[in-house]
């Protein structure tokens, strides 16, 4: 087992309704900080929330974390500092970058373990948090994305918390990488494989990924024809 990182900020919120354009948008990702021990449990922690439950949340994407080592890069785009719980993050760590874990690994954190099952695929509501609609594009071109966690043992957590590494997994495929294959080269079918072969892949990715698989495939099929 190997030190991974710190939790350095806890952040929840629950769903609120805000105005978008013409729209009202129930939305959960005004994450604020507590100082607070909380439980972590399957689906999440206690006091947060999510207002796109279809997209957001459940037990692939139980806890969405964010490394603070980008923070100096935004800094720069931004002109002033995020905060944590910028990138609607429940976990703000130090190191743990998306090019030092997989897909697949084990950790330690307080009472509980998790597993890293995706990278995090921004959405609109990150621009609209921050009044920036270059945002989301941004956040995925950078490759700055976060991820997310699935709860192995559940527990409580709070900020301070080591994040031991416990079982890296063996594929040894980046969330750096999933994010190249997902984003940047979308018909690298090697690619596409060497993550379809990872049973802890979360199952929305595997779906994306087996569709988009079966579509190369096949417009393959019919150029040979």
């Amino acid at each position: 087992m190997t030190k991974a990182g710190k939790l350095v900020s806890l952040n929840v919120a629950m769903p609120i309704q805000v105005n978008y354009g013409s729209k009202e948008v129930i939305t959960g990702i005004f994450k604020q900080p507590v100082q607070k021990r909380l439980h972590l449990g399957m689906l999440g922690l206690s006091g947060d929330g999510q207002g796109d439950l279809v997209n957001h949340g459940g037990m692939d994407k139980a806890v969405c974390v964010y490394s603070e080592q980008h923070f100096p890069y935004w800094e720069k785009e931004w002109g002033h500092a995020p905060e944590a719980g910028a990138f609607g993050e429940n976990f703000t760590v130090t190191a743990m970058t998306e090019e030092q874990l997989h897909i697949g690994d084990v950790l330690h954190i307080g009472g509980a373990v998790v597993q890293v099952s995706q990278p995090r695929q921004p959405c609109f509501k990150l621009a609209m948090k921050h009044g920036r609609p270059e945002l989301t594009l941004q956040v995925q071109s950078s490759g700055y994305t976060g991820y997310y966690f699935r709860v192995l043992q559940e527990g409580d957590v709070g900020c301070g918390d080591e994040m031991i590494l416990e079982n890296p997994h063996p594929a040894g495929v980046t969330i750096a990488e999933a994010n190249r294959v997902m984003y940047r080269d979308k018909k690298d079918i090697a690619g596409i494989r060497r993550l379809l072969d990872i049973d802890e892949l979360s199952s929305s990715w595997r779906e994306t990924l087996t569709l988009r698989l079966k579509k190369i495939e096949g417009e393959e099929q019919a150029s040979a024809r």
